[in-house]
């Protein structure tokens, strides 16, 4: 009976977080900080944060991944599964439903004044990820300027993959072998920084039925969904000429405001190219990849941890981790706050995170989402 809790409360958490999941990859790992650390206590923020740290160096969707590991850590293998399956339903399911009046009406429905509000108080909900992590993640000052020189280089274009494994790296040589020259060998870590450098040598897409072509994508695709757009147009618009440039923008523009990974834009390609098959099958060719690589590393991690030599890499890693969602919130801050009703919406979801540190963010979401279509109106 208490295993079936157990896979049930999986399954209720993150398909409610995947209702809410709005405002990207760095938002999304906010949301579940707050709901598994906080609320639940499913693990420690130490543990929590070396997951994100690692996560960020294998392929595919970060934060769907991250629900994957939390699955996991509550209930086993199945929760794995089910976690990442519930997490994606709600997105596949409504840019499937969009998908389809799309194609037989040419058009979506309005959906902006909701997103308006939406999008600024996401922020808040990320700014208040970046203290709680950063505070665990920066042991010393080292690791300060590691984590400054990441959202430098960041914010100057570095792709993410390489500024945390370069950080990984540079932790690895301070704090595992100047500081600790006896600390032993590479044995237990190799694997690791091996399976992150081959896949990084991955080659492009290169197949012409639908699902091998997201599948392909599903198992390259390094750092945020939004390097999808790169992927998507080479293949699809390019080379197969299955879409129109504008149709790629159409599905990118659905992936961006429907809730949860901005990867189901394979499920409303899916659907242009081949109807419910289509969907279908374009959606479980790019989302597969992740559930095999996380049932690799997540037994991985808790052995980086225990050996010095690697614990290094992986304090540089999390540092890295967290500057790359600073460099990610100033550029959405950018993008987002653009008139002073924004700035608003963002201000007052930043009061109620820290001043009620109990609300969820489901809370926060909903209310910037009222907040945001009331003043649209004015």
């Amino acid at each position: 009976m208490e295993s079936k809790n157990k896979y049930l409360e999986v399954v209720q958490v993150f398909f409610k977080l995947g209702l809410i999941a709005f405002g990207g990859p760095a938002a999304h790992i906010a949301m579940m900080e707050q709901e598994i650390v906080e609320k639940r206590k499913w693990m420690s923020r130490q543990h929590f944060l070396d997951l994100v740290g690692a996560t960020n160096l294998i392929p595919g969707p970060n934060s769907t991944e991250m629900t994957m590991h939390c699955g996991h850590e509550r209930a086993g293998w199945r929760g794995l599964f089910l976690a990442g399956a519930s997490f994606i339903l709600p997105a596949v399911v409504l840019t499937g439903l969009l998908a389809w009046l799309y194609v037989t009406y040419g058009e979506v429905p309005a959906v902006e004044p909701i997103l308006y509000g939406i999008k600024p108080a996401v922020i808040a909900i990320i700014i208040g990820a970046i203290l709680k992590l950063g505070k665990k993640a920066l042991k010393n000052w080292q690791l300060g300027v590691i984590g400054a020189a990441v959202i430098a280089a960041s914010l100057f274009g570095l792709n993410e993959v390489l500024a945390i494994l370069g950080a990984g790296v540079l932790g690895l040589l301070w704090f595992g072998i100047i500081q600790n020259p006896n600390s032993g060998n590479l044995k237990s870590f190799a694997p690791f920084l091996l399976f992150s450098l081959g896949n990084l040598s991955a080659e492009g897409i290169s197949t012409t039925k639908l699902f091998l072509v997201f599948l392909k994508i599903g198992a390259v695709l390094f750092g945020s969904g939004y390097v999808l757009v790169a992927y998507l147009d080479g293949e699809l618009v390019e080379k197969l000429g299955w879409l129109t440039r504008q149709e790629l923008l159409d599905a990118i523009a659905i992936g961006q405001f429907t809730p949860g990974p901005v990867l189901s834009t394979a499920t409303f390609i899916g659907y242009q190219v081949n109807g419910v098959w289509g969907a279908m099958a374009a959606t479980a060719g790019i989302f597969l990849p992740s559930f095999f690589f996380v049932l690799l590393l997540n037994p991985i991690v808790p052995k980086l941890r225990n050996s010095k030599l690697a614990a290094g890499f992986l304090d540089a890693v999390n540092i890295a981790a967290v500057g790359i969602m600073v460099a990610v919130t100033f550029n959405l801050c950018q993008n987002i706050l653009v008139d002073w009703k924004t700035a608003l919406i963002a201000i007052l979801s930043t009061i109620v995170t820290f001043k009620s540190k109990k609300v969820s963010a489901l809370w926060i979401v909903i209310g910037g989402a009222i907040l945001g279509f009331v003043l649209t109106l004015l």
